[in-house]
């Protein structure tokens, strides 16, 4: 009979902790991702014709359970080749280039759904699909020689949260770049000016994140949330 008390009371003790545990909530998380990189530009008519390697490093504010401000840095292989498009260059000249990109920027995300676990009261999901926008800088070494320009990423994507602090996310971005200089010197091929949607590179990356948060909220300051 006492070892019963005794259980039981030790399971009122733990079972309150264990409910405040579950309903801690985190500010940042930090993180990584891989992925596959496709470049679309004049040297390519399809982002999928020459796909390269991207890898990087992520970190995220995260204000609430429905935004993120979150800052990155990847590095992209990207190439192309003229010779099996079906578009011919003038002269009948053909173009092949390889080249590294390196990105860095800010953006902004919405999630569809409340995203965490635990803190019922907010309905919160352990998954949720999301829109991403942002703004950066990206510069591209090709051939020696290198080149700069704004960027304007634009994505969509899915996060899972496998345990209260890891996360898991799925996302593709297309990522316009205001310089026709990803893919070195091949530019103004056509003696078109370019626009948002002409003469100017874009660049693609599907990529898997894994990312872990961290700085824990105070959790009796629901004004924070």
């Amino acid at each position: 009979m006492k070892k019963i008390l005794l259980l039981l009371a030790l399971f009122v003790t733990l079972v309150p902790l264990k409910s405040a545990a579950q309903e801690e909530t985190y500010r940042f998380d930090i993180g990584g991702q891989v992925g596959m990189a496709g470049y679309l530009g004049d040297a390519s008519s399809s982002i999928f014709s020459k796909p390269g390697a991207s890898f990087g490093a992520s970190f995220r504010c995260l204000p609430d359970v429905r935004w993120a401000i979150r800052g990155v840095l990847n590095v992209a292989s990207l190439s192309g080749d003229t010779s099996k498009m079906d578009d011919v260059l003038p002269g009948f000249a053909s173009y092949s280039f390889k080249s590294t990109v390196y990105d860095l920027g800010g953006r902004i995300e919405f999630n569809f759904f409340s995203y965490g676990i635990g803190e019922t009261y907010k309905k919160l999901r352990r998954w949720s699909p999301y829109l991403t926008l942002g703004l950066g800088l990206t510069v591209a070494s090709c051939d020696g020689q290198s080149h700069a320009g704004f960027n304007i990423p634009m994505g969509a994507g899915i996060k899972y949260k496998i345990r209260e602090r890891w996360n898991l996310g799925l996302e593709f971005t297309m990522t316009k770049v205001f310089s026709d200089h990803v893919d070195g010197d091949l530019a103004d091929l056509y003696m078109i000016k370019s626009s948002f949607l002409k003469n100017t590179d874009w660049y693609s990356n599907i990529s898997i994140s894994v990312t872990y948060e961290f700085g824990k909220r105070c959790p009796t300051c629901h004004y924070l949330d």
